[in-house]
């Protein structure tokens, strides 16, 4: 498996990023600001626009470090990978896979079986562990809902159904999300999910939490060699990273929604982290984000126990484990591709 290594995140707008010898230069016009070695990068994540060095793009490609490039905001623009790597066969057994419309049914519906079990046991977890904080009877009648649907997504008989399922399912979970916020009531509110652009605070943290767990699921699914832009579920077109969409479904509310709401509980964010445009977006405030950045790193060396395997894994392996139980699925080690699911 493969080694949980560092990202490198550069959050100032105005940053070069330049090649020396066997190291990343950070440059702030033209002031060299920091300098990392290439020896020990899975990948490098920048959220300006100034760009990156011809010869810095090809060392990265060559060693295989991805290189993704982020809006302030935390909006996906573009990722550049080395070459492909990844074992043709399993390629094409893969493709087969997308093709066939039962088959890719199914992996598709334990990707939405595993988003909607872990969205409930966000919700069960907080009335057992806040049941006096929080409206308890709203959140335990969500949470008998999603426990509903979940027979419902397994009887589905095509996508269009399944995708319906998985909208009413995420209709219900953030319809009493805002439970879920204990701390700063005044100024983290939620009422509806929305993006491009997020029109509140936490909107705008769930977007970039997103954002974080998508770039992980791409560089996992290329690690074990399948490729992540053919998926099961979300439809494919072009620069769009389909397969790793589908995985992230079953992530979002275990290693983001938490994420995002322990930020706010516990007070590392705070209402003056975030401004208003003139559209009424939402944006982080370069410290914030680099504060949200530094508490993601601590999230991704805590360890659980990871639910199929029985073993202590860190929460930043897990889509390199689901990576790989999904590429062992493809080879015919397993009968089914098995979700996480978490409790």
């Amino acid at each position: 498996m493969k080694k949980l290594l560092n990202t490198l995140y550069i959050t100032s707008e105005d940053s070069y990023l330049s090649l020396d010898g066997e190291n990343i230069v950070v440059l702030d016009k033209d002031r060299e600001v920091g300098r990392v070695p290439l020896h020990n990068l899975e990948g490098v994540v920048s959220f300006g626009y100034r760009g990156t060095s011809p010869a810095l793009m090809g060392a990265c490609a060559e060693r295989n470090i991805s290189l993704c490039y982020l809006t302030p905001n935390g909006r996906f623009m573009a990722r550049i990978a080395g070459r492909i790597k990844g074992n043709v066969l399993l390629r094409k057994r893969q493709y087969d896979m997308s093709m066939d419309k039962m088959e890719s049914l199914g992996v598709a519906k334990n990707c939405i079986l595993g988003k909607v079990h872990n969205a409930r046991w966000v919700l069960e977890r907080a009335t057992r562990d806040h049941g006096m904080q929080i409206d308890a009877e709203r959140v335990k009648k969500a949470s008998a809902m999603l426990k509903d649907s979940l027979k419902a997504i397994q009887d589905s008989i095509s996508k269009e159904q399944l995708r319906g399922y998985e909208g009413e399912a995420a209709s219900i979970y953030f319809s009493v999300f805002d439970e879920l916020i204990l701390q700063q009531k005044k100024d983290f509110t939620f009422q509806v999910r929305n993006k491009r652009p997020p029109l509140d605070k936490v909107n705008a943290m769930l977007s970039f939490a997103y954002t974080l767990v998508t770039n992980s699921v791409i560089s996992a699914l290329e690690t074990v060699g399948v490729d992540p832009y053919v998926g099961v579920l979300h439809t494919e077109r072009p620069g769009r990273a389909s397969l790793a969409l589908d995985l992230v479904e079953e992530l979002r509310p275990v290693l983001a929604d938490r994420f995002v709401l322990s930020l706010i509980n516990k007070k590392i964010v705070n209402g003056k982290d975030f401004v208003t445009k003139e559209n009424n977006a939402v944006l982080m405030k370069d410290e914030a984000r680099k504060r949200i950045l530094t508490e993601w790193q601590n999230k991704k060396r805590e360890t659980l126990t990871h639910p199929f395997l029985k073993e202590k894994v860190e929460w930043g392996m897990v889509p390199y484990v689901q990576a790989m139980l999904l590429s062992r699925y493809l080879r015919g080690d397993l009968d089914a591709y098995p979700p996480f699911l978490w409790k």
